[in-house]
């Protein structure tokens, strides 16, 4: 199921869009935005917040910062969403195109032409998971006293956000690396990683307990206890759960 972002500076037109997308069977929440400006704020609140997008569709000719200009900005992200235009204009298809865009509909959008939109996004959404899935004994490189040392994934318990930087611990030590956190979140999800605040990645094979102080979620990871934040309690709690009843179940 996808996330996407829709971006039209003409209200009938967005709202039109919103509502197609909407009822798409293969698209899971829509965010709308009034211009490319404000799409752009969305996308970096969602990053900085770790939430997931994988689409953003957006007209071309908007005043201020306009849909050209927006997606050359996002391919400096380090997990930039697909782009599809939704336009008037035919004669930026070729640039559209040229800037990576996955898809490019015009005015007035036919449903089933951005049903085809939707299954474009989906392939390329899978495509990148797929190139980008980390393997359980992947290394991390890390600088150490100017040399290069490789870390096992597996080693690490926990991350967190320090600026443009991200300190990996494990039991031996910590690590300093530069990559946002969100893109960790996104990378090592399926390896068992999750988000338990907007600043820390935690390995749920390194959690050794599940408590409530004063109302507060804690977890227990190796002889440190990390807070929980209360936007998060939920997902953790209930992940963690589900896995303890399927070891409980054990293999079948």
């Amino acid at each position: 199921m996808l996330r996407v972002l829709a971006a039209d500076d003409e209200a009938p037109a967005l709202e039109e869009l919103t509502y197609l997308l909407r009822r798409h069977p293969r698209v899971q929440a829509v965010q709308p935005a009034a211009d490319a400006a404000e799409a752009l704020r969305d996308l970096g609140r969602m990053v900085s917040e770790g939430d997931r997008l994988d689409a953003v569709f957006l007209d071309i000719r908007m005043p201020g910062l306009d849909g050209l200009d927006f997606t050359r900005l996002v391919t400096g992200f380090a997990d930039p969403p697909a782009v599809v235009f939704v336009t008037a204009h035919e004669e930026f298809a070729v640039t559209a195109f040229e800037l990576g865009a996955v898809d490019y509909l015009l005015k007035p959008v036919d449903p089933g032409r951005l049903s085809e939109a939707v299954r474009r996004v989906e392939q390329t959404v899978r495509r990148d998971a797929a190139v980008e899935e980390p393997e359980a004994d992947e290394m991390i490189p890390v600088e150490l006293a100017g040399r290069t040392r490789m870390i096992p994934l597996a080693a690490v318990t926990h991350a967190e956000a320090h600026g443009d930087y991200v300190r990996l611990h494990t039991f031996d030590g910590s690590y300093l690396i530069r990559v946002p956190l969100a893109a960790l979140a996104e990378r090592w999800r399926p390896v068992g990683f999750i988000r338990i605040h907007r600043k820390t990645l935690v390995s749920t094979a390194h959690i050794s307990e599940l408590r409530f102080d004063d109302g507060r979620a804690v977890l227990q990871v190796g002889e440190r206890p990390l807070l929980v934040s209360r936007r998060h309690t939920r997902e953790v709690r209930d992940l963690l759960v589900r896995r303890f009843r399927q070891e409980a179940r054990g293999p079948r």
